[in-house]
């Protein structure tokens, strides 16, 4: 798998810091795209994007240069949805086109940093190995758009207010990097991040290895990376994707638990699901040597396992029911048995019961 490249998204909110840090990864030898020179570039003079957007929108959106007339532009569609939709129909497949060529032009076994301002906003996190948000209280982030950019201190809140919220990118963020402080900080912060985490995911990509296991015991986080790693797998996984269920007593909520999150990508026909290794090693799951259709995850700083299964397996049977009793009976937690090859029988035991009483049945009928 020499060819993959870690696929990085890199984001935050305007005057968060997030230029730097991708100016310090490109220091180390990240491949950068950048989406907002993309977007320049796509509508530059002389492209075919601003002579679309022209036709559609009149020749006075250009101006004496040639160059597409931003602030008229803007002003054209912040009040017009159906305006600002035919643009975003322009331009959106020019960007994202532009920015496969940039991708696929990264020598082999790059560390891909793609600079996506509205990832958040625009759910981009599934198309990425890991994303990386750029944090700074919204106090500090004025403080640098009024010094450094000039802007008024009600319109830099307006825009920051408009942007994705903190709870929404904390969901979003696979690293969260708190630029709230020094420079130099920050730099330390980009520094261990490239050494400790992306380059080993990196490497352990290309050789196809997963990470080492977690050593110790979490309570159990279910809502935050167990979700952005299914997502990522279903996204792989595509069309031969039924669904993608997070097991395990990680996946109920306040339990202590194996620090691991334990996938399970349903699809019609496990043994055929093989095929799907290149597409999952781009997500960040590598085979585990668990033979066809078992994988682990290459990311040295979130312990995985994914695992292919049809929707009528018993075994996924189990782990569902038992999973959504214990999120439904808090009470239940007290008494749950868990080994390492899965649920004690006397908890399989009291699942089946609450199943009959409360008319249980298998979220993926």
């Amino acid at each position: 798998m020499a060819d993959v490249a870690l696929m990085v998204g890199l984001t935050g909110g305007i005057g968060s810091g997030k230029s730097t840090v991708a100016r310090r990864l490109t220091v180390h030898g990240a491949v950068l795209v950048d989406a907002d020179a993309v977007a320049r570039e796509v509508v530059a003079a002389g492209s075919e994007g601003l002579a679309r957007i022209l036709a559609e929108f009149g020749p006075g959106f250009a101006g004496p240069d040639g160059e597409l007339d931003r602030p008229r532009m803007a002003a054209a569609v912040f009040a017009d949805p159906g305006a600002r939709e035919t643009l975003n129909g322009i331009v959106h497949p020019l960007i994202r086109a532009r920015s496969a060529e940039l991708v696929a032009a990264a020598p082999p076994g790059s560390v891909v940093v793609q600079d996506v301002p509205l990832l958040v906003e625009g759910g981009m996190g599934a198309g990425f190995a890991l994303v990386v948000v750029v944090h700074a209280d919204e106090e500090v982030r004025v403080g640098r758009l009024v010094g450094s950019r000039g802007m008024a201190e009600e319109d830099a809140r307006a825009r920051i207010r408009a942007q994705a919220g903190d709870d929404a990118r904390r969901a979003a963020a696979d690293v969260w990097l708190d630029n709230s402080g020094t420079a130099a900080a920050l730099e330390a912060s980009v520094d261990e991040l490239w050494s400790q985490r992306l380059i080993p995911f990196r490497d352990n990509v290309i050789a196809a290895r997963p990470a080492a296991p977690g050593a110790g015991i979490a309570v159990a986080d279910p809502v935050a990376s167990a979700a952005r790693l299914a997502a990522r797998v279903a996204a792989a996984a595509g069309e031969h994707s039924l669904g993608v269920e997070h097991v395990g007593p990680g996946a109920v909520p306040g339990l202590a638990a194996p620090d691991l999150v334990d996938l399970r990508l349903v699809v019609d026909d496990p043994a055929a699901s093989g095929q799907l290794t290149p597409a999952l090693a781009r997500a960040g799951f590598v085979p585990d040597g668990g033979g066809t259709g078992s994988w682990a995850s290459a990311d040295p700083g979130r312990p995985a396992r994914l695992r292919a299964c049809a929707a009528d397996d018993p075994d996924l049977r189990v782990d569902l029911l038992v999973r959504d009793r214990l999120r439904a009976d808090p009470d239940s937690r007290a008494t749950v048995g868990w080994h390492s090859h899965g649920w004690s029988s006397e908890t399989v035991a009291a699942a089946e019961r609450w199943a009959v009483s409360t008319g249980w049945v298998s979220p993926l009928r």
